[in-house]
């Protein structure tokens, strides 16, 4: 398989203090370590003439996020910054275990009660970038590469959203659901209609799909058709209601259910599990379509999606045209350590840590993360 390009690997500028709406509680340790603030204090007072390198990595394969995020952490919020030595990956990059990331030079006292944000910030970025890369390389199993849609909305706080859909694109997801999601990259959110909206029009998939089309003429029409748990007769009703204006149809039959279908269909059961958005119901909505002219239709699933679910229907040639996937998205799935390594150019570290030069690491200027 070909390697998935990440969209913003190689670019140029950084992005900046203002994008990421610091809390300024972080200048004063609200949310560093108590430990570290110690440190600080006790350094200042005893060893203030100090120099250290700090050294940040992780110990898996992983798409790097969160380095522009750190830096401008540090220099908005570090003690006399512009004296930090910083050098560093950039967002996007593919690393290795073990591999250096991100390295600062200078006084402990100026930058060490950062350490413990800087892991959490590449650690939740990097995890849901590579968590998207996986889940997108998956998609692509067939041949041809399928949409992500990021859901991850519903998941978490909605404070994380610009993060983890700025990460989310790292990892290759360019359709994300909310417009916070999109902020950090330029673009805006996108999607179509939830099940409230088939509620508030009594279950009636074709009047919604109506009401959302005379609404929002200009989007591309993709009707959920999993409201009345009866996805080909309903998907065919929305067929045949639109014609070529219908763009897709999306199932997201819960995991707890079994569609009106197969009780239809009672010679299929018995050797798979019909719960859910399954491969032999996506199969049989194709079939469906086809047989009544609507192969134009696309098919959207969601629901309780993962990499591995996702490389199963890709193996088996399940005719998906896009996946929504959410909350298996968000998993911290790598953690980041930060040592201090150096004392004055030379080694100093705890037993079994040394500093690791990588020669991929970048001199970072202050101006280049800090707008005025």
């Amino acid at each position: 398989m070909k390697e998935i390009e990440l969209k913003l690997q190689g670019k140029i500028k950084r992005l900046t203090n203002k994008t990421f709406k610091f809390d300024e509680r972080v200048g004063d340790g609200w949310f560093s370590a108590v430990y570290f603030l110690k440190t600080c204090e006790i350094v200042n007072r005893y060893q203030e003439d100090n120099s250290v390198t700090m050294q940040f990595f992780q110990k898996k394969d992983a798409v790097l996020c969160g380095t522009d995020e750190a830096i401008a952490l540090i220099h908005t919020f570090a003690k006399n910054p512009h004296e930090l030595e910083i050098y560093s990956l950039k967002d996007g990059d593919r690393i290795a275990p073990f591999e250096t990331v991100l390295t600062i030079t200078g006084p402990y006292q100026n930058f060490g009660f950062l350490e413990g944000m800087i892991d959490g910030i590449l650690a939740r970025r990097t995890s849901v970038a590579t968590n998207v890369y996986n889940v997108v390389k998956a998609a692509s199993i067939s041949g041809v590469q399928k949409p992500v849609i990021f859901m991850g909305d519903r998941d978490d706080h909605f404070a994380q959203q610009a993060g983890d859909g700025y990460a989310a694109y790292m990892g290759g997801s360019t359709a994300q659901a909310t417009h916070a999601m999109s902020e950090w990259w330029g673009k805006e959110g996108m999607g179509t209609m939830p099940h409230a909206l088939l509620q508030l029009f009594g279950g009636d998939i074709v009047a919604a799909t109506k009401a959302y089309q005379e609404t929002y003429p200009n989007d591309e029409l993709i009707a959920l058709v999993d409201y009345n748990n009866d996805v080909i007769t309903d998907a065919l009703k929305v067929a045949q209601a639109f014609g070529a204006d219908l763009k897709g149809v999306r199932i997201d039959t819960s995991r707890t259910m079994v569609d009106q279908y197969f009780f239809r269909n009672h010679e299929e059961l018995g050797s798979f599990d019909p719960r859910g958005v399954n491969p032999e119901l996506v199969f049989a909505l194709r079939k469906a379509l086809d047989q009544d002219g609507y192969q134009h239709v696309k098919i959207v699933v969601s629901g309780g999606f993962t990499e591995e679910r996702i490389t199963q229907f890709e193996r088996n040639g399940v005719p998906v045209d896009m996946y929504g996937v959410g909350s298996n998205l968000l998993k911290i799935t790598t953690s980041f350590t930060g040592d201090n390594v150096r004392m004055h150019g030379k080694h100093q570290a705890k037993a079994g840590r040394y500093y690791r030069h990588n020669p991929r690491l970048e001199r970072v200027e202050e101006e280049v993360t800090m707008d005025a």
